[in-house]
């Protein structure tokens, strides 16, 4: 269930966009804050967005997906994300293979983690005060997560500076285990088994069942 509501606070960074009227003035504001205060500011509105439609989404949690989609990408860097998990196989990859893979796996992810949004709330993750450099080109904000047995779990998120100057978040490290390395070492052994464009056609065919299957045959050392 962790992974669920770590996976689906990652896949909604984009929450400021909920409020389409306040968008354009929400984004400029955004790109003032330093990583820490963007993630509290996104925390709290999407603990105020699922608290309004918490009912909605547990009778139609087929909506789910919609709603990740329209509040990820100004705050998720899918892109930079997806060349990562791509790893040494990116170098080898096309640009169209590159943007095929990125909004497919994107997709996958989304259809696979949404329901972890019903279990959000504010009390369940606290992001703690940000330590880090504003000025630098990446940053980590730490936060700990809430588990149903009242313990807690650390959660870091791990942001970097585009080139216009926005910080978007790339990566989710929860309890050591890097979002990116997990899926990276995945992906590695599916494109070395049927190759890349074979992975990519799953992915955007067969979605979170291409996934899930991924996952159940990941390597050893694998999370």
């Amino acid at each position: 269930m962790l992974r669920r509501l770590v996976f689906a606070t990652a896949l909604s960074l984009g929450t400021l966009a909920l409020l389409p009227l306040q968008a354009q003035a929400q984004s400029a504001a955004a790109s003032a804050q330093n990583p820490g205060q963007l993630m509290q500011s996104i925390s709290s509105q999407l603990a105020a967005a699922v608290d309004g439609h918490r009912q909605l989404y547990k009778a139609h949690p087929e909506q789910l997906p919609g709603l990740v989609d329209s509040i990820l990408l100004p705050h998720f860097d899918v892109d930079y994300a997806a060349i990562l998990v791509l790893g040494m196989h990116a170098r080898e990859a096309t640009p169209e293979q590159r943007s095929r893979f990125a909004k497919a796996f994107y997709n996958s992810l989304t259809h696979r983690y949404a329901d972890g949004l019903l279990n959000f709330s504010s009390n369940r993750m606290k992001v703690l005060p940000f330590t880090g450099d504003a000025n630098a080109r990446r940053a980590v904000v730490r936060s700990q997560a809430t588990l149903d047995n009242g313990k807690t779990a650390e959660v870091d998120f791990v942001f970097h500076k585009t080139a216009s100057g926005d910080w978007k978040a790339y990566d989710v490290i929860l309890e050591g285990i890097s979002y990116i390395t997990n899926y990276r070492n995945q992906v590695d052994a599916q494109i070395r088994k049927e190759g890349l464009d074979a992975l990519i056609h799953s992915l955007e065919t067969q979605g979170d069942d291409a996934l899930k299957q991924m996952e159940g045959n990941k390597p050893a050392g694998g999370q």
